[in-house]
């Protein structure tokens, strides 16, 4: 990892300023990208913006800021993107100050603006080094996902496209998928979900993989088939589908025959069943039959200490004697055999017994 400091002075890095709004925002000649295409749009506070043109009309230090530096030679603002921004819009005479815009300075007081320097850290090196780099920058200041660090990581023509696709507002993605996905495309939560999916969750790998790959057709056309999936194998929609792992369950389960009609029976037995707390879980559920996903409700306090007394502290397994906090509670008829949560259904094993039982 190669980090060199550098100082940029205010002229040099208003040069060529444009703000192409969800197209981007590029200054220093058009070689820094401040803002990337359809990366989320930060918004200071006028208190915030204008502290900091106070504090380059006083000559006073602000904090240094990172750029990431690309393979084609040019850079991406990793660090500082809010102070860039309050810069060059106030040369760009995009707001004023006490009502004094940039134009309506003294020549002096212009010139002092522009020759200030900026220290600016250029960041270059593996792919791996600069993620583990600006991870570590950004805790402080939090102003990127761990997705918009990777976009700047593996930036070229396969992350430009996937952009496309799933970062914009009013995205395809987002017509398609709104209401399973949950978070926002302009935060990057759509594209990070489509490549988890697609990746088994090897994100990092998968980008770096087709960073150089002319366009993220095959990523785009996944996320269909996937979404497809989901709407003829649940066809009934209900607000508890929004945010599953779909694609998780597509991989698995895609070649897999179902019966559709079976599958709305159950599920619409299961959400009626005030023992099943997670809902969204259900849908998982009914293709592999893994209970986790429900998280059944548990016996209550009241519950396990009426068993308890009944049993006379006796383990139904065992049939050893045992304190209560010694003890777990069981369903006497499973759950998934239309047993339930409730006190007539309660036993008391002991804790070996319970979990041999369960298989923990």
């Amino acid at each position: 990892m190669k980090i060199e400091l550098k100082e940029i002075t205010v002229k040099k890095l208003t040069e060529g300023f444009a703000d192409n709004a969800e197209q981007g925002v590029v200054a220093y000649g058009g070689k820094l990208d401040i803002r990337p295409p359809y990366q989320r749009e930060f918004i200071y506070k006028d208190k915030q913006r204008d502290a900091v043109i106070d504090s380059v009309r006083k000559e006073f230090p602000l904090n240094v800021m990172y750029w990431a530096v690309r393979e084609g030679g040019d850079y991406e603002v990793i660090d500082g993107q809010q102070r860039t921004l309050s810069i060059c819009q106030y040369v760009n005479g995009d707001f004023s100050i006490n009502g004094l815009a940039f134009h309506n300075l003294q020549d002096d007081q212009q010139q002092q603006i522009l020759n200030y320097k900026l220290m600016i850290y250029f960041c270059s090196g593996t792919d791996s080094e600069k993620l583990d780099w600006f991870r570590t920058i950004n805790i402080a200041g939090e102003e990127h996902t761990d997705q918009e660090l990777r976009n700047a990581v593996y930036a070229g023509p396969w992350t430009a496209d996937a952009k496309r696709y799933f970062s914009k507002t009013g995205c395809a993605a987002y017509g398609l998928a709104s209401d399973y996905l949950r978070g926002s495309p302009i935060r990057q939560e759509y594209l990070e979900t489509a490549i988890s999916w697609r990746s088994g969750g090897k994100i990092e790998e998968y980008m770096s993989k087709h960073q150089h790959d002319e366009n993220a057709t095959p990523l785009w056309q996944y996320f269909q088939k996937v979404i497809g999936w989901v709407k003829a194998t649940f066809p009934e929609y209900r607000r508890e589908m929004k945010g599953v792992d779909w694609g998780v369950l597509y991989n698995h389960f895609k070649d897999k025959e179902v019966d559709t009609d079976k599958l709305e029976k159950r599920i619409a037995k299961l959400m009626m069943d005030d023992d099943v707390e997670r809902k969204s879980g259900i849908y998982p559920y009914v293709l592999d039959g893994d209970e986790r996903h429900l998280n059944i409700r548990a016996f209550s306090a009241n519950m396990k200490r009426e068993a308890y007394e009944r049993q006379k502290g006796i383990c139904v397994k065992c049939k050893k004697k045992f304190q209560l906090d010694e003890m777990e509670a069981d369903h006497i008829k499973p759950w998934h055999l239309g047993g339930k949560t409730d006190a007539k259904n309660c036993q008391m094993l002991c804790k070996d017994d319970n979990r041999r039982k369960s298989g923990k």
